[in-house]
């Protein structure tokens, strides 16, 4: 079985979580694009077993819970009229915890913005932390039922409800209206009310915009199938958990977790890549054609 070098692999995994689309890549590399997306694919399921297997027993004094909007083959309103829109197509949500102080994201979860995926976040999360902790969300509505159907009352928790002026219509116009305030809402136990914030996990979000071309708005970088985009978002957060230094912290989240006493590198997902590849089959006797 033909593989690329460590170092070209490397490369192009670097490359991926750096905002580079996979077309440029490609040329960069000097692959061709299904190689690049063969790699996502193969780095993707590696990411998603490193994330599972690795961010367990998580010590976490306060976290953070967001939801960040794209969308796969085309738009919600488009998704009707789209030409051969797979299983997945339109408005994708990805749902984050962090962690306030070691930036550590402990869970995140790709679905829709419905209930359900709140849920699925929720009990992704306290299944991955021992202690009582203290969480912060916006005010989706969602949240509440959530966090109480996955923590029960072992949970102190807020909502940052923020305030909205009038929505400005205009043509081509894409931006929120302008936020003119917010209310800190107390909803189970007794939170810290000074530490009710979704600062982290919102400049978060902008940089999953900024390392993930897929991300970037008005642009054809959009993703076209759910599964690339899940193995995309897979490999960004073990990169940004494990490999990537923090500037403020000076060190990887996992490292400020205590999960980890090294720096990974990108040669560790290359590892994890090969570590969980099928054993290639047995070839059988070699036949002489007859001439």
């Amino acid at each position: 079985m033909n593989r690329l070098p460590l170092a070209k692999r490397v490369q192009i995994l670097s490359t991926l979580v750096e905002g580079s689309s996979m077309r440029s890549i490609s040329r960069v590399a000097d692959v061709s694009i299904n190689t690049v997306s063969k790699l996502l694919v193969e780095a993707g399921e590696a990411c998603l077993a490193i994330h599972d297997e690795n961010v367990r027993k998580v010590r976490a004094r306060r976290i953070q819970c967001d939801g960040i909007w794209s969308f796969c083959h085309a738009k919600e309103k488009n998704v009707a009229t789209a030409k051969a829109a797979p299983e997945g197509a339109g408005d994708v949500w990805t749902w984050t915890a962090i962690e306030a102080e070691t930036k550590l994201i402990v869970s995140y979860f790709v679905g829709d913005r419905s209930g359900q995926s709140a849920l699925a976040l929720m009990d992704d999360l306290r299944s991955r932390i021992t202690n009582k902790v203290q969480i912060t969300t916006d005010g989706h509505s969602a949240y509440p039922d959530a966090v109480e159907a996955a923590f029960g009352s072992d949970v102190r928790y807020a909502q940052l409800v923020k305030l909205y002026g009038p929505t400005i219509t205009a043509p081509g116009r894409y931006s929120p209206a302008q936020c003119i305030g917010a209310r800190k809402v107390k909803v189970m136990d007794n939170p810290d009310i000074d530490h009710v914030s979704t600062s982290y996990v919102e400049r978060q979000n902008l940089t999953m915009r900024m390392s993930m071309r897929r991300f970037t708005r008005l642009t054809n970088a959009f993703s076209k199938k759910l599964d690339n985009h899940i193995h995309a978002l897979a490999l960004y957060f073990a990169f940004y958990n494990f490999v990537r230094v923090h500037k403020t912290l000076r060190m990887s989240p996992a490292m400020a977790a205590g999960i980890t006493d090294r720096l990974w590198s990108m040669e560790d997902i290359v590892a994890k890549i090969d570590a969980m590849a099928p054993a290639p089959k047995p070839r059988g006797p070699y036949k002489k054609r007859a001439v």
